[in-house]
């Protein structure tokens, strides 16, 4: 398995890019043709279907980054982490729990993830 604390900061480095350009190059580099991400609120699929859910978030938080907390875990082809949403400086507008379940080639395949705090009127 790929070093688990490397796949959650290539995760959170793509829901931070902000150049939509930019952020499909890392989803096609980092992402498998076939990904899927899936929360409580929303899903997406492929490579442009995340890409654009990852605009929509940035719309909505402008002013917003993700931050990995704790320490990245996983096991065969699956990885663990906590992350939180906010701006700089501020208290978190959102944390979550996310589930990484990785292709052959080490690319994200699925994601899982469980919001454990959501921003009110989400």
């Amino acid at each position: 398995m790929t070093n688990a604390t490397h796949i959650a900061q290539r995760y959170i480095a793509v829901w931070n890019e902000t150049d939509p350009d930019r952020r499909l190059a890392l989803l096609v580099e980092h992402w498998s043709d076939d990904a899927h991400y899936l929360d409580p609120m929303v899903q997406a699929n492929g490579h442009t279907g995340i890409n654009a859910l990852i605009g929509a978030v940035q719309q909505r938080f402008p002013s917003c980054r993700f931050f990995l907390h704790g320490t990245p875990d996983g096991h065969n082809d699956r990885v663990r982490f906590s992350w939180s949403l906010a701006p700089a400086g501020a208290e978190p507008v959102a944390r979550g729990t996310d589930f990484i379940r990785l292709a052959a080639d080490g690319r994200i395949r699925s994601v899982s993830g469980f919001l454990d705090r959501v921003p009110e009127g989400a």
